[in-house]
C-alpha cells in the first residue's frame, strides 16, 4: 500500500474508534442538534474516505476495521538470548525416536517473555499463513462490484438524508436502508476468487443484517417485548445466565438511543 492509502486507512480507523465517544459527548454539550451534526459530519467523513479508497486506489472490499488490529505474541522480537541460540545453528527440535514427537529442545528455549506453547513449525507455518493473508491483494472489482461497494458506502448518507425527510419514527428509512444492504450484498456474492479476508468480510455484513431486529422502528414495535421477555426468562431460570441478561436488559435502552452502535 501507498503512504497517502495508509494514511486514509489511518483517519479511517480513528473516525471508527471516536465516533460512539463524539456522538455522546457532543449531545451532551450541544444538544440533539450538535448530535446530528456531529453524526452527518462523521458519516459524510467516512464515506469521502471508504469513496476514494476504492475508486482512486482500487482497494476493493472495504474490511472492517479498515487496519486488521496487530497480534503482539505473534509480532514479539526475539531476545538477545534468542537470537544467540539462532546464530549459533543449535537445533531447535527434537524427535522422539518412537513416539515420532516433535518438541522443542531445551539447548532453544527461548526467554519467558518470547515464549510460546506450539512447536516450532507451528509457529513457523502460522506466521507464514498470517503473512500470505495480509499481502494478498485485492480483489479486482468491476463495474457491478464496485456499484455494490458504493452502495454500502453510501447507505450510511441515504438513511440520514431519509431521516430527515421522514422522521425517526418513520418506516421508510428502516426499509430503504434494508435494501440497500441486502441489493450490496447480493450483488457482490457473484464474485469469485476472494481472498479470506474478503470472504469474512462479506460473512460480517450478512450476520450483521440481524441488527435490523434491533433496529426502529420495528424494535419498538415488535422486537421489544420479545427480547426482553426472552431475556427475563433466561435470567429466572437458568443458573448463572441473569449475571450476563439482567445487565443487558438494563442496557438495551441506551443502546438504542445512540446512533453509531445501531446504525454506525
Amino acid at each position: 500500500q501507498s503512504l497517502p492509502q495508509q494514511k486514509l486507512l489511518t483517519w479511517l480507523s480513528v473516525l471508527e474508534c471516536v465516533e460512539v465517544f463524539a456522538e455522546m459527548g457532543t449531545a451532551r454539550v450541544w444538544g440533539e442538534m450538535g448530535r446530528w451534526t456531529i453524526i452527518v459530519l462523521i458519516q459524510l467523513a467516512k464515506a469521502i474516505l471508504r469513496l476514494l479508497l476504492l475508486l482512486w486506489y482500487k482497494a476493493g472490499i472495504q474490511m472492517s476495521p479498515p487496519i486488521v488490529p496487530l497480534n503482539r505474541e505473534q509480532q514479539q522480537p526475539l531476545h538477545p538470548q534468542d537470537m544467540e541460540n539462532t546464530s549459533s545453528g543449535k537445533d531447535q527440535t527434537y524427535v522422539g525416536k518412537r513416539s515420532s514427537r516433535v518438541v522443542r529442545s531445551l539447548q532453544s528455549t527461548p526467554s519467558l517473555q518470547s515464549r510460546h506453547w506450539g512447536s516450532p513449525q507451528q509457529r513457523e507455518e502460522s506466521q507464514s499463513r498470517r503473512a500470505e493473508e495480509m499481502n494478498q491483494p485485492p480483489t479486482p472489482l468491476g463495474l457491478q462490484e464496485t456499484f455494490a461497494e458504493s452502495l454500502y458506502i453510501t447507505r450510511p448518507l441515504l438513511h440520514l438524508l431519509s431521516l430527515g425527510v421522514w422522521g425517526q419514527r418513520s418506516w421508510k428509512p428502516w426499509l430503504l436502508s434494508a435494501v440497500l444492504d441486502i441489493s450490496s450484498l447480493s450483488l457482490l456474492s457473484d464474485l469469485k476468487d476472494l481472498n479470506r479476508r474478503e470472504r469474512a468480510e462479506l460473512r460480517r455484513r450478512t450476520i450483521l443484517l440481524l441488527y435490523y431486529l434491533l433496529r426502529s422502528p420495528f424494535y419498538d414495535r415488535y422486537s421489544e417485548g420479545r427480547i426482553l421477555l426472552l431475556l427475563r426468562l433466561l435470567a429466572d431460570y437458568v443458573p448463572g445466565v441473569g449475571f450476563v441478561t439482567r445487565p443487558l436488559m438494563d442496557y438495551l435502552p441506551a443502546w438504542q438511543k445512540i446512533y453509531f452502535y445501531n446504525w454506525g
